[in-house]
């Protein structure tokens, strides 16, 4: 089994750095039983705001097409995937969450599990969104993503964002329970279950990113987002 930690700055934010490392974990560990959680009290406090404020256009397109192409890897990832959710899991560590074949968290109430795009004025790529339509059930679909609301263990729970509430210990025997099945079948049927549910029509994709990357560099909301850092530091 293989232990794939996000580790970073931010409470191990989604940077560039981190998600290319993920990148190269995932391709190492060639379908092996994975479980996915954080280093220190979070699995990830979301994407690199710092980083993104600092983005023009070139660099955003860059930024979002690596974030799809990590939730790919991880959302097909051929092997078993378990989340453990120690702390915070908020916007794209939501999302890697999500991706998880099972979900466990903590059921520490410190740590907060949601999708606070809206609340950022960040419009999900199109992919993601389309992962978030497959994996919360449709009677919680717009409280998740129109609320954007960061929700503790119970209430992810009742959401659907997570699976269970319980410690590492149990995410590790729920990821061994997986293992026992063979690796072949497992691998085919996972992949019969996820075909299509990340497939867009490339021309939409980049209407997408025409539309939306002028909103995501611009100075209003680069303004909000080191706003949203001021306020989340005054915190810690």
């Amino acid at each position: 089994m293989i232990d794939l930690v996000l580790e970073g700055p931010g409470k191990n934010a989604l940077s560039t750095v981190l998600m290319r490392e993920l990148l190269a974990k995932l391709e190492a560990a060639a379908g092996a039983p994975a479980l996915l959680t954080g280093a220190g009290d979070a699995l990830s406090a979301g994407l690199n705001l710092v980083e993104l404020a600092g983005f023009d256009v070139a660099g955003m397109r860059a930024y979002l097409e690596l974030l799809e192409r990590t939730m790919h890897a991880l959302y097909l990832y051929p092997g078993p995937l378990v989340a453990f959710v120690n702390g915070h899991a908020i916007a794209g560590g939501c999302i890697f969450t999500l991706c998880a074949d099972h979900r466990v968290s903590s059921p520490a109430p410190t740590g907060k599990i949601g999708l606070n795009e809206v609340a950022l004025g960040l419009r999900f790529p199109r992919s993601v969104l389309q992962l978030v339509r497959r994996r919360v059930a449709p009677e919680h679909l717009d409280e998740v993503v129109l609320g954007a609301g960061l929700h503790d263990p119970q209430g992810a729970l009742r959401l659907g964002l997570v699976d269970e509430l319980g410690d590492l210990a149990l995410a590790r025997a729920r990821l061994a329970a997986l293992a026992q099945h063979p690796a072949d079948t497992y691998a085919a049927t996972k992949a019969e279950l996820r075909a299509g549910v990340l497939v867009e029509d490339a021309a939409q994709a980049r209407a997408f990113l025409e539309d939306a990357l002028p909103t995501w560099t611009s100075p209003a909301l680069r303004e909000r987002l080191l706003g949203f850092l001021k306020q989340r530091s005054r915190r810690a």
